[in-house]
């Protein structure tokens, strides 16, 4: 198609240069015609001419003799026009033999050009021949394309498979169509016992993903602070490591010395269990009264239990001293003699403490700044009696 295309092209510039060629030569021709009328005229007005100086000259001869000259000079005019004539008739038979010529060359211009037009006719019937092939093509490209995308539907709709993946389950070996279809209903069935298909699979996906990104970021984020964590707990616990061991050394050193002073000699003494941590260990307390042998303090009497706990409170009372302690009856166990130790040496601590003791013992009030009783002298109303020794003792 695309050749006829170019060959119809060629020939039509053919055309367009072999019509101006034409063109060209009938003006030419038009031109050589005029100038022929034009000599055809001239020719007519000198044989006129001849004619009348003819006539002329027989008219002088037939006169008088001595015109002589005049015929002469006739004669010369005469002469001269014969042989303008002779030269008017050459360029005549040369013009003519010019426009003989281009008629000639118009004839095979002519020729030239039919011949072009009988072309361009059987190229034009050619190329509707052409386009009707191509519009009949055209629309079985059409119909094929409809059922092909009708097949691809069809196959994907059936079965669930592209064009690509269809070829590369095409098998060369030759099939029965009976157990193809049967293959297919197999399918087919184990595709239905799968159930209905969720058609918001991929926005849950797309949910789920998102979620699980933020999930990994978080737990990503504790991860790191979870570290992060555990450096400041072992920087800490290792830092409560030094200070509890430090601490509990000072602690057994003064618990020793206020038992001492507490139960009037003996040995007092504090020690972590074996193999567990430090931190986590229990502590065991291990009194010696005087008198008596090293044991532990479950096996010591009542008031021996009591005023042991009264040391270890004492002793960490005085390696930090707290500005307010309340004490509530901690020396009922005691009998007197330990109980005037004990409020004597409470006594000493109330330079930097100020104790508050709820007692019902004559050895604690006795050793005490103020007291405050509650009596009930009627039924259900309290009464409350205060007594300040430190204004008696100086009064007294």
């Amino acid at each position: 198609m695309e050749t006829v295309t170019a060959k119809l092209e060629e020939q039509k510039k053919v055309r367009e240069e072999k019509a101006k060629a034409l063109e060209t030569i009938r003006l030419e021709t038009a031109n050589l015609k005029q100038r022929v009328d034009f000599v055809k005229e001239n020719i007519a007005r000198v044989e006129q001419e001849m004619k009348v100086l003819q006539e002329e000259q027989a008219e002088l001869l037939s006169h008088d003799t001595d015109s002589g000259s005049v015929v002469e000079e006739k004669n010369r005019e005469i002469a001269k026009l014969q042989e303008l004539i002779l030269h008017t008739e050459e360029e005549k038979q040369k013009l003519a033999e010019q426009v003989q010529a281009q008629a000639a060359l118009k004839e095979e211009k002519t020729g030239k050009q039919k011949a072009f037009f009988g072309q361009r006719e059987e190229l034009s019937g050619r190329i509707g021949r052409l386009d009707k092939d191509l519009f009949r093509l055209q629309s079985q490209r059409e119909k094929l394309e409809e059922r092909r995308e009708s097949q691809i539907s069809y196959l994907w709709n059936e079965y669930e498979l592209t064009p690509g993946a269809a070829k590369e389950l095409r098998s060369t070996e030759p099939v029965s169509l009976s157990e193809v279809k049967k293959r297919i209903e197999e399918l087919k069935n184990s595709i239905r016992a799968l159930g209905s298909v969720n058609v918001n699979a991929i926005e849950d996906y797309k949910e789920i993903s998102e979620r699980y990104e933020f999930m990994k970021t978080q737990h990503d984020d504790l991860v790191e602070a979870e570290a992060t964590l555990q450096g400041i707990i072992e920087e800490l616990d290792t830092g409560m490591r030094r200070q509890f061991e430090e601490k509990f050394q000072e602690i057994r050193k003064e618990f020793d010395r206020v038992f001492k002073e507490l139960f009037g000699g003996g040995h007092g003494t504090l020690s972590l269990q074996e193999d567990e941590d430090i931190l986590e260990a229990g502590i065991q307390i291990i009194a010696q009264p005087p008198g008596k042998k090293l044991q532990n303090m479950m096996q010591l009497s009542g008031g021996e239990k009591a005023l042991t706990a009264i040391s270890l409170l004492f002793a960490i009372q005085n390696l930090k001293p707290s500005p307010f302690c309340l004490l509530d009856e901690i020396e009922a166990a005691l009998d007197d003699s330990n109980v005037d130790r004990y409020a004597n040496y409470l006594h000493k601590l109330t330079k930097n403490t100020q104790f508050i003791v709820i007692t019902h013992r004559r050895g604690t009030m006795v050793a005490s700044d103020r007291l405050y009783g509650i009596t009930m002298q009627e039924k259900g109303v309290s009464t409350l009696v205060s007594v300040n020794l430190i204004e008696d003792q100086l009064d007294a």
